[in-house]
């Protein structure tokens, strides 16, 4: 609230975002000097609350950040022992041979994680170096010096009634201010996506391209558990309705961690992410692994798929953008923690020169060139034409094409140059009278769920006295136009339950957001075709509080 006196601390480096990026910079920096005060702010209840991912993790992060992390006990220790890539059909399935596959679709030495527990073990890193490790400070504003540079975050505002008004509860929260901040926020950060637009940090981009991400944890039969198996599959039940795929992998204790993405980019609006999921666990193959078993965890994210070519500018005066802020998952390896542990581990270092030579509040363009010319460009340029392949031919001729396109830039070169997205996923979703209604088969309660029900296994949970974080630009678009034109798309894309077209009595339908449901993916922010929906942070310690996802 612009009209509230804060007080401030102040420190050499502030983070938001205890991810993998964000502590793998704090730790960075307390290594090349200890005297340095730096700060970490996570907005979930704990570390790792708010982590998920797959996780098939390639060590590579770890190994620059923390040579000896085998040694300190980090939660590393299932290594892939066979790789599996199925194409699906409605009743059987086709083995896709390892051996014609480029080398960097090779999962030999990494290993299945949960990546929340990774992060947790981080911050016991980065506090024994003495980092102060914050969780349950929402940063919700950012802080702007005289030359209009980034200078800190308002963080651990509290007691803001439904109406907005300060409730008799109500805590200011600080400003902590830094020689630099760093933002480790995820996908579609609230406070990388001020930075991105304020600072024009796409322009001359393409536009970033995004899939959702959806994750149970099952406990199988010992029988049919097999530790370290990694199994992905595309085709059914997807067909030709979206870009996507599934992952399903065996990690220890008979858990299983069964997932599937859909890329946001689909043009029918009457596909329903969250349903494609729940038919997938029903193919013969998949269905025969999960029979007997139990969901113990459910959870959703985002996903930044645009690479190399969507990557937007990553530092403004006074701010870098780490990680999953910039868009570094590699899609057909459908990994990115070791690039957003990479680049936290530059940023660090870019900002502890900086400091060295008495500058703050400066672009750390030395961060940029790293990343663009380092480890972390190499790995994306090399499979830049996967993603928009797929978008514009479909899964068959992009395995294809993508392939020869992967094998000639390992040799060091490529016929197709960088091609170009086009659209937002925002823009490619069409109007629905272009398209027929789909109709997916009802949930049977056994390997199958209804959103709400599986909400519930993501032990979300928001104070519901607070505004809610879901913003309309325009109240009256979701029903006068989204509704009309779109068949009000939200009450399928979002992958919680969240937004609803309630009709009542005959009177006209009126829209719902229920905001208690949100497990913070970011879908409604990304995907809503007219971009009416701004996902902004609810107050400190809200949200999921995934165990080992």
């Amino acid at each position: 609230m612009a009209d509230t006196e804060r007080e401030a601390m102040e420190y050499d480096v502030v983070i938001v975002g205890a991810g993998p990026a964000g502590l793998s910079a704090a730790i960075r920096l307390k290594q090349l000097d200890a005297d340095l005060n730096v700060v970490v702010l996570e907005k979930g209840s704990e570390v790792g609350a708010h982590i998920l991912s797959g996780a098939v993790l390639d060590p590579c992060g770890l190994d620059a950040l923390i040579p000896d992390w085998k040694e300190k006990g980090a939660p590393v220790t299932i290594p892939v022992k066979e790789d599996n890539f199925y194409m699906l059909g409605e009743a059987g399935q086709v083995r896709i041979p390892n051996f014609p596959m480029p080398p960097l679709m090779n999962n030999h030495g990494n290993y299945i994680v949960s990546m929340g527990n990774v992060c947790r073990w981080m911050a016991e890193q980065a506090e024994a170096l003495g980092v102060e490790v914050f969780p349950g400070m929402a940063c919700s504003e950012l802080v702007y010096g005289e030359n209009g540079e980034v200078k800190g975050v308002v963080a651990g505002e509290f007691g803001i009634s439904a109406d907005g008004t300060k409730g008799d509860s109500y805590e200011p929260g600080m400003e902590l201010l830094g020689k630099y901040v760093f933002l480790g926020e995820g996908v579609r950060g609230s406070l990388s996506k001020e930075v991105i637009a304020k600072y024009d940090l796409s322009a001359g981009k393409e536009p970033q391209k995004f899939g959702l991400g959806m994750k149970e944890i099952w406990e199988i039969d010992p029988a049919k558990h097999k530790e370290g198996t990694v199994t992905h599959t595309m085709g059914w039940p997807l067909g030709s309705k979206a870009g996507g795929g599934s992952f399903i992998y065996h990690l220890d204790n008979n858990q299983v961690y069964v997932g599937f993405v859909v890329h946001l980019g689909y043009k029918n609006p009457y596909v329903f992410p969250y349903m494609e999921f729940q038919q997938f666990k029903h193919h013969p193959m998949v269905a025969e692994l999960l029979k007997g078993g139990k969901r113990v965890a459910y959870g959703a994210r985002a996903i930044t798929e645009g690479g190399y070519q969507s990557m937007p500018k990553m530092v403004a005066p006074g701010v870098a953008l780490l990680g999953c802020s910039v868009g570094m998952v590699n899609v057909p390896r459908i990994k990115g923690n070791h690039n957003a542990m990479l680049s936290g581990k530059a940023a660090a270092e870019a900002a502890y020169d900086a400091i060295n030579a008495d500058r703050s509040g400066d672009e750390l363009t030395a961060y940029e060139d790293d990343v663009r010319g380092g480890a972390i460009g190499k790995d994306l340029k090399k499979v830049r034409n996967v993603k928009p392949l797929w978008s514009k031919y479909g899964l068959t001729a992009s395995l294809a094409l993508g392939g020869f396109d992967m094998w000639c830039n390992t040799l060091g070169f490529s016929l197709m140059g960088t091609l170009k997205h086009g659209k937002s996923d925002a823009d490619a979703t069409e109007p629905a009278d272009q398209h027929k209604e789909i109709s997916y088969p009802k949930p049977d309660g056994k390997l199958s769920f209804d959103r709400l029900t599986n909400v519930a296994f993501s032990f979300t949970n928001h104070e519901e006295s607070q505004p809610a974080h879901l913003k309309l630009k325009n109240p009256s678009i979701p029903v006068e136009r989204n509704l009309p034109v779109y068949a009000g798309p939200s009450a399928r894309y979002c992958p919680a339950g969240v937004y609803e077209f309630v009709t009542e009595d005959g009177k006209d339908p009126r829209f719902v957001i229920n905001f208690q449901n949100c497990v913070h993916c970011k879908t409604c922010d990304i995907k809503d075709p007219s971009q009416n929906i701004n996902w902004t942070t609810p107050q400190g310690g809200d949200g999921p509080n995934y165990p080992n996802m």
